[in-house]
């Protein structure tokens, strides 16, 4: 008989607490694609979290998050199918993945769907990590005990550039080692003059990367990639629609500046696609959006075998683990965003992100967070 703490039986999931939370931005964000008319500006995000508690005493949070639209739709669909995992093993986590995409199979295997099961992995692998001591990271063979760290959340299009290039100084002077910005607006004439000066702003001090969110065409993404090629920038972020793999890869072949895409698929086989197309220099998986821990791991391996390098999506928090144990040295995307839900504060110095020594993910929920929780409910 297998046996867990203490000589008692193997572990069971008692109960999931999900929970649904509007968590307001400091003030509405722009980029692209709300100057091409395609979106509005965003003022809030939408996150989803799950707290998984066990026969056992054990504890582990997870969440998953939308921007505009889906954040309801995921907690509906996680409602739906939750009950899968009460009286299961929270260590196999395989089987529970297994059976939560069965229980949901007719809404498909990709976007809304996987997100919702994406906060009950999360949470799945801080118990897991939490019962063994150690830090995520730890836990699935770290490489590393830092990441490198860039900002993103200084560079959006609704701020004026003397607003862009103050939110440099004071990235850099805290720590930060690489600088993005936001371009893609309708006059490229605009972007060259926003970029030329932040390149010259930065004066060398740390790496400068920038991202159209996919709000160009191929024509004109070769053609300004082409332009961007005198600042020696770390990459260009979805020049075009990340769906359009041939396209990238034509960027990627054609250009000297590397092509980062990835961020907004939403399955291992779409990962796979770009990947298998060499669409991107650099792959940008959002473990939220995939699906959890468990697809983001699998897409990790199939951009090592095709000697690929990695910068994850968001949710720093978390992607900080996931990034520590990739093999190559990856970079994490500093954004302030979601910092109001956690008590904890990632720690960054000399340009990296440092790993958190708490077991597990090392995140509790804020007890100011709770007053932005929408709809909430246990699932025993």
């Amino acid at each position: 008989m297998t046996t867990g703490p203490g000589g008692r039986g193997a572990d069971a999931v008692e109960s999931i607490e999900l929970a649904i939370l509007s968590v307001p931005l400091a003030r509405p964000m722009s980029d692209a694609k709300v100057l091409t008319g395609r979106q509005r500006p965003m003022a809030e995000i939408s996150v989803l979290l799950a707290e998984v508690r066990t026969a056992h005493g054990l504890y582990g949070l997870g969440f998953s998050y939308s921007t505009r639209a889906g954040g309801p739709a995921q907690y509906a669909h996680a409602l739906e199918i939750a009950q899968e995992v009460i009286g299961q093993d929270p260590s196999d986590i395989g089987r529970i993945g297994e059976r939560l995409r069965w229980a949901g199979a007719a809404a498909g295997r990709a976007g809304i769907a996987m997100q919702a099961i994406a906060a009950i992995d999360i949470a799945l692998f801080d118990v897991k990590a939490r019962r063994s001591g150690l830090p995520l990271a730890k836990l699935l063979g770290a490489h590393r005990d830092s990441v490198r760290v860039y900002n993103t959340s200084g560079g959006y299009l609704h701020a004026p550039l003397s607003e862009v290039l103050d939110n440099v100084d004071r990235s850099i002077a805290e720590g930060i080692g690489g600088i993005k910005i936001k371009v893609g607006q309708p006059d490229s004439r605009a972007d060259l003059l926003r970029v030329r000066a932040v390149h010259e702003r930065i004066a060398g001090r740390v790496p400068l990367m920038v991202d159209a969110n996919q709000q160009w065409d191929r024509i004109t993404a070769l053609r300004l990639g082409r332009s961007l090629e005198e600042f020696d920038l770390s990459w260009i972020e979805e020049p075009i629609d990340a769906h359009d793999v041939e396209g990238l890869a034509e960027l990627a072949a054609r250009l000297d500046t590397p092509i980062a895409s990835g961020e907004m698929l939403t399955s291992v086989g779409d990962v796979a696609r770009l990947i298998e197309h060499r669409g991107a220099d650099i792959v940008q998986a959002d473990a939220p959006r995939l699906g959890g821990v468990s697809p983001y791991l699998r897409v990790a391996e199939l951009a090592d075998q095709a000697h690929l390098d990695m910068a994850p999506h968001f949710v720093m928090e978390l992607h900080v683990h996931l990034a520590a144990a990739y093999p190559r040295e990856p970079w994490v995307e500093h954004f302030d965003w979601l910092t109001p839900l956690f008590d904890e504060r990632r720690e960054i110095r000399d340009g990296r992100m440092l790993l958190p020594a708490e077991p597990g993910i090392g995140l509790t929920v804020s007890r100011a967070a709770r007053r932005w929780v929408t709809e909430r409910v246990v699932v025993r």
